[in-house]
């Protein structure tokens, strides 16, 4: 740490002053795991619903254990394996247990490939025999159990494999795949980007039948990022994205079927230019269901498709003036009646349909939201869920009959709770925080929610935090243009209401998201902390377009993205500048990704009210971003050119005056560096002033080794040579 002359000063002269200003953080401390908290890594119920097992990583051996807890006393029961008994391998990035609890699959020297797909070099764990069998000696994608256990269906160069655990037969079930034309079994970028999941192959409750879907994306164009790396000479990584108003992806539906060993397309009906954004096999083996959303996204049919009788049926239509949210929320009972949540009533809520789509019951009401739903439990006829019935910032869990009656509360703090239940519904594991507690995990019985245990908590970090005096997260609301905000603010320590303190806002802004919960700090929060200790205040809004108070506030942007966002942070910036002690021409606000178009924005749209700006991996156009994400929210820049340029930040470069720092990575694959690389030489050419910074090879994260601790020291140093405070004016940057 670095004393400044002023405290070194103080020291020297013995004033007792120096001791109430505690220990300080430092940037090195937030980047370096100090402020890590505890968790239950890859925590899974087994089938007896009295056990459960937790991922757990020997740092200092360099090995990995899936271990076995009960969960009535938490006692260790022993390990399903042992990374340190095998000679194959020496540690594991993850696992996945079969149905039948009889193997595991085991992750090796995983490769990150886009945000949320791999591949890697996968091992079968037999518990019975304790043997270890290798799957490919090539890296795979999306290894899944078929649900006997007996064999295993993967991805492999674009192409769709089953291998059969007992002989070690192999089947290649599709050809044609190949890169940046065919992939089957695993989905385009976009789809992985905006929908959200990657393995698109399911088993069907028998086994005998996959169903996958097939992307064409031929005529999709392309995308090409150099990668500088450590050679001589930059290489090119080329992939499809589809940019807002470009083709996407050919998607079509494929069964498998294992006895005849062929594959046949699945005529879904009339449909142009459209998505598959869901497949899910029933309850019944012979029956698949399928989503299909059309492109503006507004309306989505549920099919149910006979695979025997090569029939596609529609049991269930939803519509919605602006879009209709995908989900996995969909969860088919034993009589194959099946659960949904929509937002058809104006809040997202829970229903039930019978078999062949009727409705039966409506089974949450209520102005609040659902947030989570967690499954049904078939000898209670119970619903286990979470929702913002206190409050929008908080999350409880409930359970409910299925019918609609007899609810419970089954937590009892306030603040953000949530539940993983044993596979019978007999206990739950609750993990608890809000603004003052890092997580805690405890065990509850379901049907009351009468706390069982404690299992773990945070206490040896709150502990370590009272050496640095932190300053409180303060949850409140703003009234700003006819809406009550949620809001947080963070003063100073030896915050002075007598003073005058800069301002710095932080925001994302996007759609159906949320930046002010009752959660303990993360570590932008320790960022905040270090801000508040130079005499800074920091505050965060949620304005409309943020989620959790219903459909008609969130989707109140629709068509004009970037437009009341904007309307409500300007003036949310000028409310809070009008309080006594914040100096309303010290106002500065920062984003990343949406956040990052949205401080953009407002530093040349709200040039009277923002001084100075922080834009990391920003959006300057949505011209320039992908179809699905974009269009579900604009729909296509043909139909609506107006409503993408008028709120786009590369078309307001003439209205800086305050300052600027624009930060990107050169290998985002998500919101292209092209984004940043428009808006500086938009700037340039009307001559407008202004700090940028491009990480080689970084994508959207711009993370990895150093990286983050360069940016956040980049990332203070100017704020605090643009927003100006007379509190400890000749402080350095503490790294």
């Amino acid at each position: 740490m670095r004393f400044t002359k002023f405290l070194l000063g103080l020291f020297l002269i013995g004033t007792s002053s120096v001791f109430a200003q505690e220990k300080q953080i430092t940037l090195e401390e937030i980047w370096d795991g100090t402020f890590s908290q505890e968790r239950l890594e890859s925590l899974e119920s087994l089938n007896n619903g009295t056990e459960y097992i937790v991922l757990n990583q020997d740092k200092k051996n360099a090995t990995s254990s899936i271990d076995v807890y009960d969960y009535k006393s938490g006692e260790k029961k022993g390990s399903l394996l042992n990374s340190a008994n095998l000679e194959e391998i020496s540690k594991f990035q993850g696992y996945e247990l079969s149905a039948n609890e009889a193997k595991v699959l085991l992750g090796t020297q995983m490769d990150q490939i886009f945000r949320h797909s791999s591949k890697g070099i996968f091992y079968v764990y037999d518990i019975a025999s304790k043997s270890l069998q290798k799957l490919s000696e090539n890296k795979i994608q999306e290894p899944t159990f078929s649900p006997d256990a007996s064999m295993v269906a993967y991805v492999f160069d674009n192409n769709l494999y089953i291998k059969t655990l007992a002989t070690g037969e192999e089947i290649q079930i599709t050809t044609d795949g190949k890169k940046n034309e065919i992939i089957n079994g695993v989905t385009d970028w976009v789809y992985e980007e905006e929908f959200a999941f990657v393995r698109a192959f399911d088993w069907n409750k028998t086994g005998n039948k996959i169903a996958f879907l097939r992307f064409d994306e031929t005529n999709v164009p392309e995308f090409s990022m150099s990668i500088f790396g450590e050679d001589l000479y930059p290489k090119i990584t080329t992939f499809k994205y589809p940019k807002a108003g470009e083709e996407n992806s050919v998607v079509s539906l494929q069964i498998y079927d294992l006895k005849s060993a062929n594959s046949s397309p699945v005529e879904l009906g009339d449909y142009e230019d459209f998505y598959i954004p869901r497949i899910d096999w029933t309850n019944d083996a012979k029956i698949l269901s399928v989503q299909v959303l059309n492109r503006h996204q507004n309306n989505l049919d549920l099919i149910f498709v006979n695979s025997e009788k090569k029939e596609a049926k529609v049991v269930m239509n939803e519509t919605d003036k602006a879009y209709v949210d995908i989900t996995d929320n969909l969860t088919f009972l034993e009589d194959n009646s099946y659960i949904w949540t929509s937002e058809k009533d104006g809040y997202n809520h829970i229903y039930h349909y019978d078999k062949n789509g009727k409705l039966m019951d409506q089974i949450t009401k209520g102005n609040w939201e659902v947030t989570n739903y967690y499954g049904f439990d078939a000898k209670t006829k119970r619903v286990y869920y979470q929702s913002t019935e206190n409050g929008s910032v908080n999350r409880d869990v409930y359970s409910i009959k299925a019918d609609g009656s007899n609810k419970k509360r089954l937590t009892q703090k306030t603040g953000t709770n949530n539940a993983d239940f044993s596979a019978d519904y007999t206990y739950f594991i609750n993990s608890f925080t809000n603004t003052k507690t890092p997580y805690e995990f405890t065990l509850h019985d379901s049907k009351t929610g009468k706390l069982e245990r404690k299992i773990k908590d945070n206490s040896e970090l709150l502990e370590k935090e009272k050496a640095y005096k932190f300053s409180p997260k303060e949850l409140s609301t703003i009234e700003v243009n006819g809406n009550e905000l949620n809001m947080w603010m963070i003063k100073p320590s030896d915050f002075d209401p007598n003073k005058k303190y800069p301002l710095f806002m932080f925001q994302y802004s996007g759609p159906g998201s949320q930046m002010v919960s009752n959660t303990y700090f993360n570590s932008n929060d320790y960022w905040y902390q270090l801000l508040a200790d130079e005499g800074y205040i920091i505050v965060s809004v949620d304005g409309r377009g943020t989620g959790f108070k219903g459909a008609a506030f969130k989707k109140v942007t629709q068509n004009e993205l970037g437009k009341y966002e904007l309307e409500d942070q300007i003036e949310a910036a000028k409310k809070l500048g009008a309080l006594e002690y914040i100096d309303q021409d010290q106002i500065g606000i920062w984003g990343w990704s949406y956040g990052g178009f949205m401080s953009t924005n407002a530093i040349l749209k709200g040039n009277d009210v923002f001084s100075m700006a922080i834009a990391v991996a920003p959006v300057t156009s949505w011209r320039f971003y992908d179809s699905i994400y974009t269009e579900r929210y604009m729909t296509t820049p043909q139909e609506n050119p107006a409503g993408y340029d008028e709120n786009s930040p590369i078309n307001h470069v003439e209205k800086l005056k305050g300052d600027f720092l624009l930060v990107h990575g050169s290998g985002d694959d998500n919101v292209h560096v092209q984004n940043s690389m428009r808006l500086i030489e938009a700037l340039v050419q009307v001559n407008k002033q202004f700090d940028w910074a491009i990480y080689p090879d970084k994508n959207h994260g711009i993370y990895g080794g150093n990286t983050r601790l360069h940016l956040y020291t980049k990332m203070t140093e100017f704020i605090k040579e643009h927003l100006k405070t007379n509190i400890n004016p000749n402080n350095k940057i503490r790294i």
